[in-house]
């Protein structure tokens, strides 16, 4: 699969489709709150803005410039001044997992840049009218650089550069694109997979549940893939799928994993619910659970599979070095094993050493090929074949995928 943004048209015909989706999964109608990070010295900042070698080496090979002569952006801040940048949250920031995973990245941030960097954050923003008058907010406040991680927010943010051609826009998991906004995203079907294969050795009935947030290519994708992992480990395993329609209900998501259990599931996983409320359903079944953004060895030691979990300062941190070197400028990121972006959580207990080792042996092979389990012959789950044999899917089919593979148990509801 190559990792260069493809600019196809079924891919930003089907993305527009589908923004609507995420439009009312906020969990909280309140006004959004914020933060701000300073240092202990808030004085005028010294020349020095040299930031150290990224988390991951090469990750700039995963960074495609959306036109190869494009011009850099400069959002750096005044002389003197430090440079201003904000995040926007979907949920709150210790959701114990995609919002949280997302601040970490920002307090590396400030503490990689010191004084030279003030970086605020509005969290539980919902994704819809109040998403363009937070942005709004921020610029207003003097913000240059601001980062959105809700796919529900990438309208207002398209709005905002094109209003705004001097602000770097930075937008997590959507497919627009600007002079002046860029986009970023890992390869989470590699260790979603992976993560399959652990649920697959784990069920002893070969009957898995994975609750789900909206049916859009992202998530669906990572359903597959998680799909496909489990029936690598136990070929006859089905997984039955229940969509949320909510990013983040911890309420909901434990309630849909207890149903999952009561019609049989005997291993939970999850895709893209920003909360562990599911592995709470799981300890109280004592049902293996695959976790998903976050590291949750520790709080459900007894239940614990593994997770893909993600590293937003390898791309965030040398994006704001390249604003105060004056050579940001606008594109696609998709980060993968290799780069470190995208990890696999530490192995609980359940996970045997026989499954380990598969589990790494595969880990291999997608360090050396990001995506290839979508590889052909590959049918969808009603017969028929999406993928035909000897072709790997493209990137850009890979973010328009619109099919449930052989397993699932679900489908993709009409839109």
């Amino acid at each position: 699969m190559t990792k260069k943004w493809l600019p196809a048209i079924a891919v930003l015909a089907l993305g527009a489709s589908l923004v609507a989706c995420g439009s009312d999964s906020s969990s909280d109608d309140a006004a959004p709150a914020d933060d701000t990070m300073v240092t202990e010295d808030t004085m005028a900042p010294s020349d020095d803005t040299t930031a150290p070698e990224a988390t991951g080496a090469g990750w700039e090979s995963n960074f495609t410039p959306w036109t190869a002569d494009a011009a850099p952006v400069n959002c750096g801040p005044k002389e003197g001044e430090p440079l201003k940048a904000a995040w926007v949250y979907v949920g709150p920031i210790n959701d114990g997992g995609w919002t949280q995973a997302h601040n970490e990245g920002r307090l590396s941030v400030q503490e990689t840049f010191g004084d030279k960097i003030v970086t605020t954050y509005k969290e539980n923003v919902p994704e819809g009218d109040q998403t363009a008058q937070v942005i709004d907010d921020l610029i207003a406040d003097g913000n240059t650089v601001i980062f959105g991680t809700s796919f529900g927010f990438q309208d207002a943010f398209a709005a905002a550069a094109e209003k705004n051609p001097d602000i770097c826009f930075e937008f997590a998991t959507g497919f627009k694109s600007a002079p002046n906004l860029s986009q970023f995203y890992g390869s989470a079907e590699d260790t979603d997979y992976l993560t399959g294969m652990a649920a697959g050795f784990a069920s002893k009935t070969g009957k898995l549940g994975i609750l789900a947030a909206f049916p859009i290519p992202e998530v669906i994708r990572g359903v597959n893939a998680w799909t496909m992992g489990a029936r690598a480990a136990n070929p006859d395993a089905e997984v039955k799928l229940v969509w949320t329609n909510n990013w983040f209900d911890p309420a909901l998501e434990r309630k849909t994993a207890e149903a999952l259990i009561a019609g049989g599931a005997d291993v939970i996983g999850v895709k893209s619910q920003d909360s562990p409320a599911s592995g709470d359903a799981a300890k109280a079944a004592g049902v293996p659970w695959a976790g998903y953004d976050s590291d949750q060895s520790e709080n459900y030691p007894e239940v614990w599979l593994t997770a893909t979990t993600y590293h937003w300062d390898v791309y965030l941190t040398p994006r704001i070095q390249a604003v105060f070197d004056g050579t940001w400028v606008a594109g696609n990121y998709y980060g993968d094993l290799e780069d470190t972006f995208i990890r696999l959580a530490p192995y609980g207990k359940l996970v045997t050493e026989e499954a380990r080792a598969a589990i790494e042996a595969k880990k291999a092979e997608f360090i050396k090929a990001p995506g290839s389990m979508f590889t052909g012959p590959l049918n969808d789950n009603t017969g028929k074949e999406v993928i035909p044999a000897g072709k790997q899917a493209t990137y850009g089919e890979l973010m328009a995928q619109n099919f449930l593979v052989e397993g699932v148990v679900g489908e993709i509801p009409a839109s």
